[in-house]
C-alpha cells in the first residue's frame, strides 16, 4: 500500500490557514518536501483538509438494530460504520458504548458482545476507531468490569452518564419512559418497577463515582461528563478529574466549562439542523457565542463535515475556524497530540473535498488513499 504522496493542485488547510500549495506525506507523515518515488494525487479544485475526529458517534447502534427487536451480525455493523465514517471524512472515531444497569438492548451481556466484536473486527477496520466508553452512574455492579477495560485499552476514553437520577421521576404515561421500557424490552409498569429498584441505591453513587473517576485518571484516561444541567453540575465533574463537558444541556453548563478553560462538545446533527431536536443548547447559538469548541457525529455520521460548510456557507464560521471543531480540537480535547492538522510530523490523516460539489473525493488514514470516487 502506497504511503507516500504529493497531493497537488488543492488548498490545504494548514496551522497557519489555507493555502494554494502541494502537500507531502512520507512514511505515514506529513513531510516537508516531496519523498523520493512518491505517488502524485491531483487534488484540483478541492480543499485538503485534515481528517475528522470524532468523540462521540452512535450511529453504529442504528446499523446494528436497524429496526426494533431486529439484530444484525455485529462484525457486518462495525464494517458498515467504518465505511460510513470513513466517506464522511471521519478518520479517528470513538463509538459510544453505553455501559448500564438497565437490561434488554444495554444490558451489560450486549455491552460484552459489542465489546468483543470490535475487538475481532479492529484490524479489518479503516477508520482509528477507539471507544467512549458512556459509564452510567448506578450501573454500581460494573465498575470493575470497566476499569479492567480502560486498563487493557489505552485508547478509549471515559464519560459520566445519568440518565437515572430525570428518569425515576417519570410516570409510567411518560412517552420518555415508554421509549425507556421498549429498550428495555419490559411493559412501561416493570420498567417504572426496575427503575424504582437502581434508585433505591442512590447512596452508594457518590463513592463509585469517585472511585471509576481516580481510578481511570490514574491509567491516564481523559473524563467527559455528560449533559451537565447546570454551572454546578459542571463544578462537581471538575472536582473528580472531568475536562470536557459532553452535551452540557443549558448554556450555564457550556459557559462554565468554558470558564475554566475546558472543551464543551455539541452534536454535529444540531449544529446541521440550525436547532437541537430535543430542546436542548442550540449549538449554532453556542457556536457563535464561543461556547462550543467540539462538533461530534452523535447519532449520524455525516452531520460533522456537513454541520461545518452549513456554519461557513451562513456566515457564522469560515471553514477554516470552523474545522477547528471537527479537527484539531477533538484531538487536542483527548490528548491525541499525532492528529488534527496537518503540520510536519504529524499523521497523514486528511480528506480532499471538491469545493464545487462538496462531496469527499479521497480520505487518507496515516498515509494510506483508503477512499476515492471520481
Amino acid at each position: 500500500m502506497v504511503c507516500d504522496w504529493t497531493i497537488s493542485g488543492g488548498t490545504v488547510l494548514g496551522p497557519e490557514g489555507f493555502a494554494a500549495t502541494e502537500l507531502h506525506v512520507e512514511g505515514g507523515r506529513i513531510a516537508g518536501a516531496r519523498p523520493p518515488g512518491a505517488a502524485r494525487h491531483d487534488a484540483t479544485g478541492a480543499w485538503v483538509l485534515p481528517g475528522i475526529v470524532d468523540l462521540h458517534g452512535d450511529a453504529f447502534e442504528a446499523i446494528a438494530q436497524p429496526r426494533p427487536g431486529v439484530h444484525m451480525p455485529y462484525d457486518l455493523a462495525f464494517a458498515e460504520a467504518d465505511a460510513q465514517m470513513i466517506a464522511n471524512g471521519i478518520t479517528t472515531a470513538f463509538h459510544g458504548l453505553t455501559v448500564s444497569w438497565e437490561p434488554g438492548l444495554r444490558d451489560i451481556g450486549v455491552t460484552r458482545r459489542l465489546l468483543d466484536a470490535l475487538e475481532a473486527a479492529g484490524p479489518s477496520l479503516t477508520c482509528d476507531t477507539r471507544l467512549n466508553i458512556r459509564w452510567e452512574t448506578f450501573a454500581l455492579d460494573h465498575v470493575g468490569e470497566v476499569l479492567g477495560w480502560l486498563d487493557r485499552r489505552p485508547g478509549d476514553i471515559l464519560s459520566i452518564n445519568d440518565h437515572t437520577t430525570a428518569n425515576h421521576t417519570f410516570g409510567t404515561d411518560s412517552n420518555k419512559l415508554k421509549r425507556m421500557a421498549a429498550r428495555m424490552g419490559l411493559t412501561p409498569e416493570e420498567a417504572k418497577t426496575e427503575i424504582n429498584r437502581i434508585w433505591a441505591r442512590r447512596d452508594e453513587v457518590p463513592a463509585t463515582i469517585d472511585r471509576i473517576c481516580r481510578d481511570a485518571l490514574a491509567m491516564g484516561r481523559t473524563l467527559l461528563s455528560h449533559d451537565d444541567a447546570t454551572a454546578e453540575d459542571r463544578a462537581a465533574g471538575r472536582a473528580c478529574g472531568v475536562t470536557v463537558a459532553e452535551f452540557p444541556l443549558s448554556e450555564a453548563a457550556a459557559r462554565a466549562a468554558r470558564e475554566a478553560g475546558e472543551h464543551v462538545i455539541l452534536g454535529g446533527p444540531n449544529a446541521l439542523r440550525g436547532e437541537s431536536h430535543n430542546g436542548a443548547l442550540c449549538a449554532t447559538g453556542a457556536i457563535r457565542d464561543g461556547l462550543c469548541t467540539v462538533l461530534a457525529s452523535d447519532y449520524y455520521y455525516p452531520a460533522p463535515l456537513h454541520a461545518v460548510l452549513r456554519l461557513h456557507d451562513a456566515g457564522i464560521l469560515p471553514l477554516d475556524k470552523g474545522w477547528t471543531l471537527v479537527a484539531s480540537n477533538p484531538a487536542a480535547a483527548v490528548g491525541l497530540e499525532d492528529r488534527g492538522t496537518l503540520a510536519p510530523d504529524r499523521r497523514a490523516d486528511l480528506l480532499v473535498l471538491d469545493q464545487a460539489t462538496r462531496r469527499v473525493r479521497a480520505v487518507f488514514v496515516n498515509g494510506r488513499k483508503v477512499f476515492a470516487r471520481d
